[in-house]
């Protein structure tokens, strides 16, 4: 079956539970899915597209009111839709980042949050986590001290995950920014394996800027994101046009500078929209979420010699799983070696598993049903028992 010269039909979450880490929060609902075949042209936003000509000014579909709806879902006072995450990065360090600044990141930094410093020509730094993979607030503190006594100068931007990619480890924001403010440090926070997955309040933990990603946790097609800010800073960060052409005399408007524009045309916005009434819904279920979350681990970790190195119980459902002493140990006598596992997950239906991977690896569970957690936990055990490892009962 293809859907195209060359193009298989997808059909992963048809026929499998996907435990992929970066894939749970963004799978499309039904009604997203009957947004994307209805605006699937690349301009069909822009049908009704009048003065001044913006995307966020857009009133129907009501793009207008979803740019206010994003604001008020994060408790922030503006914010607009961005071409993923890393655009929201890009456009912060833009207004912010000024050539040569010190720029402070975390040792859980995504790497387009440092392409983001680069291209705006600041150098960064990095806070490093404690012994449980927690950036602290004492640990930004002792960062900004270091940095301001080295380049004359605090950081100009402090970019910290809410929840980070490599551990899904909860983080203190709130204690943080309340630090960094007190060094006059403004703060990006990072929310995109949380925006649209908890609940987030943007001013409660403090944050200057909020960005959160749409196709990783918002239910939307890629590339989608939010970027969110406060009163404060919105005439910055979006701030409006000056050029003029030297021999046309053209102007431009009231297009935004750091948004080139307009951002998300056609079926990105639109289908980002139609999730939205599920996605403000669903946050408000995150521990039932976070409850069938630890059910897997603990099935997991019934299993000797594995090992939970994320935060635990969990906060939130990325999780990472160490299995040296367990399915490794399986992996180096079997005849699939470490692809053994998924062959084996496969087998009974779930996938998402990095291919190969017996020694360090990350799930996610979020969005499965009771008996999906159920499931995928015995199957764990299942298949540990089938390659002789032992089970605590």
């Amino acid at each position: 079956m293809n859907c195209g010269e060359g193009i298989d039909t997808r059909l992963i979450e048809e026929l499998y539970i996907n435990l992929d880490p970066i894939q749970a929060g963004g799978r499309l609902t039904v009604d997203a899915m009957k947004a994307v075949l209805a605006y699937g042209d690349g301009y069909s936003v822009c049908d009704n597209c009048e003065k001044p000509f913006r995307l966020d000014c857009i009133k129907k579909p009501p793009l207008a009111k979803f740019h206010d709806d994003l604001a008020d879902f994060v408790n922030m006072d503006v914010a607009r839709l961005v071409p993923g995450a890393r655009r929201g990065f890009q456009a912060v360090a833009d207004t912010v980042v000024n050539k040569g600044d010190p720029v402070l990141l975390t040792a859980f930094s995504h790497y387009t949050e440092f392409l983001s410093v680069e291209q705006a020509g600041g150098i960064p730094h990095e806070v490093p986590p404690d012994d449980s993979q927690i950036i602290t607030a004492d640990a930004v503190a002792g960062r900004i001290e270091e940095i301001t006594r080295s380049a004359g100068r605090p950081p100009a931007l402090l970019y910290v995950e809410e929840v980070d990619y490599q551990f899904g480890n909860l983080h203190p924001v709130q204690e943080i920014t309340k630090i960094a403010h007190q060094y006059d440090v403004p703060i990006l926070c990072n929310g995109a394996y949380t925006v649209g997955v908890m609940p987030v309040d943007g001013k409660k933990i403090g944050a200057d800027f909020l960005v959160g990603s749409g196709h990783k946790s918002m239910a939307a097609p890629a590339p989608s994101g939010m970027l969110a800010t406060t009163s404060e800073w919105a005439d910055k960060l979006f701030r409006t046009t000056q050029a003029k052409g030297d021999i046309t005399g053209r102007t431009f408007g009231v297009k935004e500078v750091e948004m080139m524009g307009c951002t998300l045309m056609g079926v990105t916005s639109v289908g980002m929209m139609a999730s939205f009434p599920h996605v403000r819904e669903r946050v408000n279920q995150f521990d039932q979420h976070l409850k069938r979350c630890n059910q897997i681990v603990d099935a997991l970790c019934s299993i000797e010699g594995t090992k939970v190195i994320s935060e635990y119980p969990r906060k939130h459902p990325l999780t990472r799983m160490n299995t040296t002493e367990s399915f490794d140990k399986v992996a180096k006598t079997h005849k699939k070696k470490g692809f053994f596992l998924l062959s084996a997950l496969r087998e009974r239906g779930i996938t998402g598993i990095i291919a190969g991977s017996t020694k360090v690896w990350k799930f996610n569970p979020y969005g499965l049903t009771e008996e999906q957690a159920q499931y995928v936990g015995d199957m764990f055990v299942e298949i540990a028992k089938e390659e002789g490892l032992s089970v605590q009962a």
